[in-house]
């Protein structure tokens, strides 16, 4: 997936070395490729294209019956009605009647295929779309930290578009193909040499069109992927447009932002030029057979080989196929980018998603390992962390043989300098991030299933403060209010305008920092965890408040582990026992006052935190 880095004011398009920027096979493989995706669209919606199919093959027999009808009212009432000076009553009703009734027949194909390629295509549409968005949710942390916002909108939206654009089509030039073939048995059984026209003309339409997937694939495909970047680009403003106007970064962010857009105009340009050239060629070889049919139907008439109602009935046929051949072709030439925007959406559903789902209690394979921390006590274990190691980048360790055990029913703290890998090591337990080697042992028989996590940075969705805290939860048996008791958040939402049922802006913006965070903090409550996480989930909260939330985790969910990353003296001092991590490793696990005794660092570093100053890991003495 291509990514664009901003260099000064100049936006550059950096392909991803997993995806190549043209592909390998352009054209030889593409109609078949084209063919195998059609065949997997088909299957998720089979019935009503089945439905919209048929109503498209009554479509062609009826073109065909109608121009056959033409030239028998040519025949057995025109002509004779010039050579003979009348016609009969009957023959002149007989025609009305078959006009009308192939009239109705052709009009019942139309409405059938109209109604149920829509259908096809939406359940189509909305099957991928489903597929995606319930797979993003199965692919793990690291996999949505590596791609920009904007290309996961760019897979369920543009990507699906493009990969469905040739199923509205499809059933009408299968209708087409019926046509073609009634018409092309039509014309030998009447006359050999017209049917010599028909056979050149339909070969003629299919090597355009292996010409034109030929070269169009490639342009096609860049367009496709510039879509990712430009809403990569858009997403990243409008997310950050707080930065962007307090800098006042506007002119740098449009400029950005005005080239990405002006590559992928280029793009659709160049692929709507060809297009418009191959449909330009599309038209005048149906207009040329007509030529020819003039010509050898005036000759074979002469001879007395044809009838005129015959001239007549081809050259209407031609002359109504012309639309219909386009639709064949508008098949092919939406199939490179149906093509491209499956084969997108397929590199997402087939990057395998880890099993969490795994024996209560162990989320990850075991691997020999020591514990590098024991605690003198004999509680059961909430949390056991064996040789945990883990890194971003091939080569890196951000988290090094980390071990630590905590017990049940405890507050732990962990406490490093900034880069220390404190949230690193709250998302590997959380199971966000999948550590390189080690273990991780849950006492609880959930295991996993039993961590909730709760960020510095809350997230709230523009929704009532209800839907936020529950998340899908039954609201049943209070618990909604006890998760707002326990989070000290009940009072404020109480008078809010509508309480727990007050719409929230986006992204809660209507709240304070800490309002915000005590509800994500109800969020993570509501689910009744055995182990709570809290990744400085409290640090926009005052002290008191945070004593309260604690002491009220103490009292009412005694069964409740939490273990916090703290970075202030009066969120440690709340901690029974302190992980001091330093550089990636757990240097020691005591109580607070044991490590302000016998570890100089973490003095340090707690008096830094009194001075409001938090150092850099690399700041610190050696």
């Amino acid at each position: 997936m291509a990514a664009i880095r901003q260099y000064g004011r100049v936006s550059t398009i950096v392909p991803d070395p997993a995806e190549p920027a043209e592909p390998a096979e352009p054209a030889v493989r593409l109609v078949r490729r084209g063919f195998g995706v059609a065949r997997r669209l088909v299957a998720l919606a089979p019935r009503p294209f089945a439905i919209a199919v048929s109503g498209a093959a009554l479509y062609g027999l009826s073109v065909v019956a109608a121009s056959f009808t033409l030239g028998q009212v040519v025949d057995h009432v025109i002509v004779p009605r010039f050579e003979e000076g009348s016609v009969g009553t009957a023959s002149i009703v007989i025609a009305a009647v078959a006009i009308i009734g192939v009239g109705m027949l052709k009009a019942a194909g139309i409405v059938t295929r109209r109604v149920f390629v829509t259908r096809a295509h939406a359940t189509m549409d909305a099957i991928l779309r489903t597929r995606v968005v319930e797979h993003y949710q199965r692919l793990p942390y690291s996999w949505h930290q590596a791609r920009p916002t904007g290309e996961l909108l760019a897979h369920t939206d543009a990507d699906v578009m493009a990969a469905t654009a040739m199923v509205a089509p499809m059933p009408f030039a299968s209708g087409v193909v019926v046509l073609s073939l009634v018409t092309a048995g039509w014309m030998v059984v009447a006359d050999p040499f017209l049917a010599i026209i028909g056979v050149t003309v339909f070969p003629a339409l299919w090597l355009l069109n292996i010409y034109y997937e030929r070269r169009v694939e490639a342009p096609a495909e860049r367009a496709q992927r510039l879509v990712g970047n430009v809403s990569a680009v858009a997403h990243e403003s409008f997310d950050g447009y707080l930065v962007v106007k307090a800098l006042g970064a506007e002119q740098i962010e449009t400029q950005r932002f005005r080239e990405g857009v002006e590559d992928l105009r280029d793009a659709r340009i160049t692929v709507a030029r060809m297009r418009a050239s191959y449909e330009a060629v599309l038209d005048a070889i149906p207009a040329l057979g007509i030529v020819a049919l003039l010509a050898v139907g005036s000759w074979r008439l002469d001879q007395g080989a044809i009838t005129t109602g015959t001239i007549v009935s081809f050259t209407n046929l031609f002359g109504l196929l012309t639309f219909p051949l386009r639709i064949v072709g508008y098949v092919f030439a939406e199939m490179p980018r149906s093509v491209i925007g499956w084969e997108r959406i397929d590199r997402v559903l087939n990057h395998e998603a880890p099993d969490h789902a795994l024996a209560a209690g162990q989320r990850t394979p075991a691997t020999t390992a020591t514990t590098a921390t024991t605690m003198a006590t004999d509680a059961p274990w909430a949390l056991v962390v064996d040789d945990l190691s883990f890194g971003y980048e091939p080569g890196e360790t951000v988290l090094e043989r980390v071990s630590l055990r905590v017990p049940v029913g405890s507050t732990v703290a962990i406490v490093g300098s900034t880069g220390s890998g404190k949230s690193t090591l709250m998302l590997c337990i959380a199971g966000l991030l999948e550590p390189g080697s080690g273990r991780i042992v849950f006492g609880a028989p959930e295991g996993r299933r039993g961590v909730a996590l709760a960020f510095q940075e809350p997230f709230l969705f523009g929704d009532t403060v209800s839907e936020n805290i529950l998340l899908g939860l039954d609201p049943g048996d209070g618990t909604l209010e006890d998760a707002g008791r326990l989070a000290q958040a009940h009072d404020f939402v109480t008078e809010l305008a509508d309480g727990y049922e007050t719409e929230l802006g986006e992204r809660g913006a209507t709240l304070s920092g800490g309002q915000r965070q005590r509800i994500a903090l109800a969020r993570a409550l509501a689910r009744a965890p055995s182990l709570l996480l809290l990744d400085d989930a409290t640090s926009a909260v005052d002290p008191t408040t945070e004593a309260r939330i604690l002491d009220g985790l103490a009292r009412n969910r005694s069964e409740t582990t939490v273990i916090m990353v703290a970075t202030r003296p009066s969120t440690i001092l709340l901690a029974a026992e302190i992980v001091y991590i330093d550089n990636g490793t757990v240097v020691a696990q005591a109580s607070h006052r044991e490590l302000m005794a016998r570890h100089p660092r973490y003095a340090q570093l707690v008096q830094a935190y009194e001075h409001d100053r938090l150092p850099d890991a690399r700041d610190q003495p050696a």
